[in-house]
């Protein structure tokens, strides 16, 4: 059966991805001091305002120092993305900060000791998804969806002038055949802040040769098929148009709606917390598998426990697509990776300041982040031979 799939992405400008963005400075700047410290930060922005909320654990003697650093840090983060507007600017902001020391009960559950390895720092369930619809293994509609709203920001950003604001969404429904195979484009809506002083016309001929560019030759739409700022004016954008808050764009942050979500949101958190580190596993086993040619369609996941460091449950589902029989498949994921937290986190090499840049535009399908210092390491494909080996 043939039918229309769509997906959204939203800009590192808009509200909640700030938030996020704001979240992941703060891990990456304990984690820069303490690879083994342990964060939860949550972030709330709006006009004019940016309040941190959250538990924290690092050496007495670190955390005054990391402390001291946190405001410029937020600061210069927001400055990045773009923020001088009247009512929110990256230097006049009011800043509140509320992180407060981690609880010893979970801090308990989670160090290891003489008895037991590390624990996962709650329990729950994570997925990991990937398919061979685009050269990053990621569904179509997502994969071009957070696409389009980085090329406008690279372009925002080199132009002091330009008219585009830091908030944007975008959202692309696909034409799906009866083999599930993308065959083209639907609709394409596209919503960015802007100036003044700019015509719907001039946002149009900006944007529209982005778009055309990101997508497939064949594929672009116009007239009633392209939608940009379809209510005629976003002038007013980001947390002075509407609160942000952290964790609040899982579905953009992962498949767009293609594939299951365990419920947690990932920024702002330690790698010791499974719904991060074990959602970014669960990527990494999917992706080998449809790299090694095991299947083209592929769905992980994993669950744990509170305190308990192996995982209780771990499913792999190739939809029909695999040469293996899933079971099997199973097995040859326990043989070729360690999926206790600390093995999670040796293996993806998680304890270091690499979360900034996983804010915006997805935490999957990234084959740089935007310093191009390289791909994230739960994108690499590096497990191909050995899963094909164990799959034998």
């Amino acid at each position: 059966m043939s039918y229309i799939f769509t997906s959204e992405s939203v800009s590192e400008g808009h509200p909640d991805k700030l938030c996020d963005r704001v979240s992941d400075t703060v891990l990456d700047l304990f984690l820069k001091y303490e690879p083994e410290a342990r964060v939860a930060c949550e972030t709330l922005a709006t006009t004019n305002l940016v309040v941190l909320a959250g538990e924290v654990r690092a050496s007495k003697g670190k955390v005054a120092q990391i402390m001291a650093e946190i405001e410029p840090a937020v600061r210069a983060a927001v400055k990045d993305i773009g923020y001088e507007q009247d009512k929110f600017h990256h230097a006049n902001f009011e800043f509140q900060n509320y992180l407060h020391e981690q609880s010893t009960d979970i801090a308990m559950g989670v160090d290891s000791g003489d008895n037991k390895d590390e624990g996962a720092g709650d329990q729950g369930l994570m997925f990991g998804y990937a398919c061979d619809e685009t050269d990053v293994l990621m569904p179509a509609a997502i994969h071009y969806s957070h696409q389009i709203l980085k090329d406008l920001a690279t372009i925002r950003k080199q132009d002091a002038d330009l008219i585009l604001g830091p908030d944007s969404k975008s959202q692309i429904s696909l034409f799906y055949d009866d083999a599930g195979r993308p065959t083209g484009v639907h609709k394409v809506v596209l919503s960015t802040q802007h100036s003044a002083e700019a015509t719907q016309a001039e946002i149009l001929a900006l944007v529209t040769p982005v778009i055309a560019n990101v997508l497939p030759d064949g594929w672009m739409v116009s007239g009633d098929d392209l939608l940009v700022n379809p209510t005629g004016q976003f002038v007013i954008g980001g947390p002075d148009g509407d609160t942000g808050l952290t964790g609040r764009k899982i579905i953009v942050d992962t498949y767009g709606g293609a594939a299951p979500h365990g419920g947690g949101a990932f920024s702002g958190k330690d790698p010791t917390k499974v719904d991060r580190s074990a959602a970014y596993a669960s990527r990494y086993l999917a992706k080998n598998v449809v790299a090694a040619g095991l299947a083209s369609r592929c769905t992980i996941q994993i669950a744990y426990a509170i305190g308990v460091a192996e995982p209780v449950s771990l499913y792999a589902n190739t939809h029909g697509t695999g040469t293996i029989d899933d079971q099997k498949l199973q097995q040859a994921l326990r043989d070729c990776m360690d999926l206790t937290p600390r093995g999670i986190r040796q293996h993806l090499g998680m304890n270091a300041p690499i979360y900034a840049p996983t804010a915006a535009y997805g935490h999957f399908g990234r084959i740089a982040d935007e310093a191009g210092a390289g791909t994230f390491s739960w994108e690499v494909t590096d497990l191909v031979d050995a899963l094909r080996a164990a799959a034998r």
